[in-house]
């Protein structure tokens, strides 16, 4: 600002000496950030918008990456909830072991695995991960653009985060009866193995995506895949001692802490905004927005849908089918959440809590012992979800009915397949059931020799 005018006498020379120092350590201190201010400005250059556009992606991505991850306490909770106390601290173990496991497989040769580079076919076995800002092109090449920003390193740790899900899925459906050991290999080997080459059919340039297979963020190949791997498991596994009489009815085993497994779906639903956001795998807002939306809206009407309809069955409000109609709509919409409307996505949701609970109740009474609705959450409504692809795209998606039936056919029969072969392979050699002692005793006690609640004993 221009100096005022004073009419005050001219100071004495020390007293100028003295102001003037402080004027210029004023002026120093001033000029400081307004220069590395300035400095900043100079040096971002014509692509600077183009950066900070990189750079808020990347950084989304890594956020959605931790949100995925909390979706493993979330189904670590629901199971622990919806099954015995006896059986919680194997539960517990197995989730952190699937999670450790899939990450460090993920390293070794999943992701390479999973996005083999040029490639159009059934398999392909990657190799450690190394520099893969080097391996996988160029950050600002391969990297850098509207629908793919972020580094390499961020594209793996969101893409590990998904591997282990599956595996996870199926601790639930086996919860409570399987042995820890045959368990442990077999997830590894899912998770390490089986799920990357089928997720690369559709993500790294395999015969889905040559048929122009829709799933976003993996109804199909990663809740549909963990579904009916799931299936394969309990079949040969078979029910929980207790859950049917002598004539095959069913005889219901009720969990021991709804509080936690309803704290498990609110973390798992706060989590698939990452699962399903971060698929968005930019920070572009149009989509983003509407994956959001699309996934929220979903998730609510799973709830009022799945509550009204066991009310109806039950004459009595269930929570469990309530908690599972949250998850049964996420599920159904994580195959098209970039490509419905807001309504249409209620509709989706609203279908898959009708699904859930009919699903549930079929798998009962077909002899089918499923602790937590896993089966039915992830392998049914994964299902749905890829048909409501077709359904209910907008218009210009190109989602084509037949590629959605051949695209989910594939998925359920290669880890129906790899499930029975190899979990059928460890009943016959190392067996994957605890005796009846053991069950009767509980897999905390007999696995670990410890137990969850010791002073409620």
């Amino acid at each position: 600002p221009p100096e005022a005018e004073t009419t005050e006498e001219p100071a004495s020379s020390d007293t100028e000496e003295a102001e003037s120092a402080d004027e210029e350590e004023s002026e120093e201190a001033e000029a400081g950030p307004v220069d590395d201010y300035q400095g900043l400005l100079d040096n971002q250059g014509d692509g600077a918008p183009a950066f900070d556009f990189f750079a808020t992606s990347m950084l989304w991505t890594v956020i959605a990456a931790a949100m995925v991850f909390i979706m493993h306490l979330g189904f670590s909770a629901l199971e622990v909830g919806l099954t015995r106390s006896k059986n919680t601290v194997n539960i517990l173990f197995k989730n952190a072991f699937i999670i450790a496991i899939g990450l460090i497989t993920y390293a070794i040769l999943g992701f390479n695995t999973h996005y083999p580079g040029d490639f159009n076919g059934w398999l392909s076995i990657g190799k450690p991960i190394g520099d893969l800002n080097a391996e996988g092109g160029d950050v600002w090449g391969t990297y850098a653009n509207l629908s793919l920003a972020m580094t390499g390193y961020g594209d793996f740790i969101f893409q590990a985060m998904f591997a282990a899900t599956a595996a996870t899925i199926v601790s639930g459906a086996v919860a409570e009866r399987v042995k820890l050991s045959s368990f442990l290999i077999f997830a590894t080997l899912l998770v390490g193995i089986a799920y990357p080459i089928v997720g690369s059919w559709h993500w790294g340039g395999g015969v889905l995506s040559g048929m122009d297979f829709k799933d976003f963020a993996g109804s199909a190949v990663v809740h549909a895949f963990g579904g009916f791997a799931a299936l394969a498991c309990v079949l040969i596994l078979g029910p929980r001692k207790g859950k049917y009489d002598e004539n095959g009815n069913v005889k219901p085993i009720p969990g021991h802490n709804m509080p936690l497994a309803a704290v498990g779906v609110f973390l798992l639903w706060f989590g698939w905004y990452g699962f399903n956001g971060g698929s968005v795998l930019s920070a572009d807002p149009t989509p983003l927005g509407l994956v959001f939306t699309t996934t929220s809206l979903a998730a609510a009407a799973g709830v009022i849908s799945a509550a009204l309809v066991s009310w109806i069955v039950f004459s009595k409000p269930d929570l469990s089918m309530a908690l599972n109609g949250a998850l049964a709509g996420l599920v159904g919409i994580t195959a098209n959440a970039d490509i419905v409307s807001p309504w249409s996505s209620v509709i989706i949701g609203l279908i898959a809590g009708v699904i859930v609970v009919f699903s549930v109740i079929a798998l009962d009474k077909a002899g089918i012992d499923d602790p937590v609705g896993a089966i039915s959450v992830h392998g049914t409504c994964g299902i749905w979800g890829i048909l409501a692809a077709y359904f209910f795209q907008l218009p210009d998606s190109g989602v084509v009915l037949g590629s959605q039936i051949k695209g989910i056919l594939l998925v359920a029969i290669a880890a129906f397949a790899f499930s029975a072969v190899v979990f059928g392979a460890l009943k016959a050699t190392i067996g994957v059931r605890v005796s009846d002692e053991e069950e009767e005793e509980g897999l905390d006690k007999a696995e670990h020799g410890a137990e969850a609640y010791p002073d409620f004993n």
